[in-house]
């Protein structure tokens, strides 16, 4: 399997989790918003600080985001591009959003697709400081109490990532057993989620939400994304009994760091993660 070698300290703990309870939902974003705002407000009405999205629609204006990057320096495996502000309306085809804390406020993660105003077709990271909801659109959310994604510094890749943390309980309405994790470098996607769940008895799981980067791509057609630095986001998830033992189907939606698009079916057992992966698994 492809593997990257991260500047800093390996973490010893391959997957960091913290158990809570959850729901899904749907939240409508409201127009004229920061789309971080809208996100916190949408999930506060349910009870909820954070959790996550998954997005198959929906128009930004004013916008802004970053695409991966080859690194220029030997502090990290891969960095991000410039910042790009399209002009006029950006229309989403799909994305993912993780919604949680940085230094005490709210905060989000979000990867996706998406066709600019002169119809350009691209993908990238969102910045949550420089996008606004320009018109209301309906996304799917899942909240989860008793646990947070928090951004840290993480000593092996030199960056400030979202992990998950245990939280105090808001008392949010919940009917599911819930799962926030992040999986940490050169560790097979559909493998490890696959381990993560036999370890714990779990014969059935949703994955809600989905962001990170793999080392490239390889898809159960039989397609290949070759250059390594991507930003990726799952666009639906689960894992189920298979043939011989539970088997992850994950499919995905990502950008390279050439600007090349791509989706499709992730092949289980060679699809590194690079930098992390983060996503809510609801048992069922």
């Amino acid at each position: 399997m492809r593997e990257i070698v991260q500047p800093g300290v390996r973490v010893a703990e391959r997957i960091q989790w913290a158990e809570a309870r959850g729901r899904a939902f749907k939240l409508t974003l409201e127009s004229g918003l920061p789309l971080l705002e809208a996100a916190r407000r949408g999930f506060a009405a349910q009870g909820f600080a954070g959790g996550t999205l998954n997005i198959t629609g929906g128009a930004l204006g004013p916008f802004a985001y970053v695409m991966p990057a080859l690194s220029k320096t030997s502090e990290h495996a891969a960095f991000y591009s410039e910042t790009f502000r399209p002009q006029g309306l950006t229309r989403l085809k799909l994305a993912a959003m993780t919604l949680g804390v940085r230094d005490g406020a709210p905060f989000f993660h979000c990867h996706g697709l998406w066709t600019e105003a002169d119809g350009r077709a691209n993908g990238g990271h969102m910045l949550p400081e420089e996008t606004m909801v320009a018109e209301p659109f309906e996304v799917d959310a899942f909240g989860i109490d008793g646990a947070v994604f928090a951004a840290e510094p993480d000593p092996e890749t030199n960056f400030r990532l979202f992990g998950p943390v245990a939280s105090e309980a808001r008392g949010a309405s919940t009917n599911a057993r819930a799962f926030a994790l992040r999986l940490r470098p050169n560790q097979d996607v559909a493998t490890a989620l696959e381990g993560f769940c036999r370890d714990r008895g779990i014969a059935r799981a949703t994955i809600h939400g989905g962001v990170g980067s793999t080392i490239g791509a390889r898809f159960t057609d039989g397609r290949t994304v070759e250059p390594f630095a991507t930003e990726l986001a799952i666009s639906s998830g689960i894992i189920a009994p298979g043939a011989s033992a539970l088997e992850a189907k994950l499919d995905i939606a990502l950008v390279d760091h050439t600007g090349g698009l791509a989706e499709g079916r992730l092949v289980r057992g060679d699809n590194p993660v690079l930098m992390t992966m983060e996503l809510v698994l609801e048992a069922l």
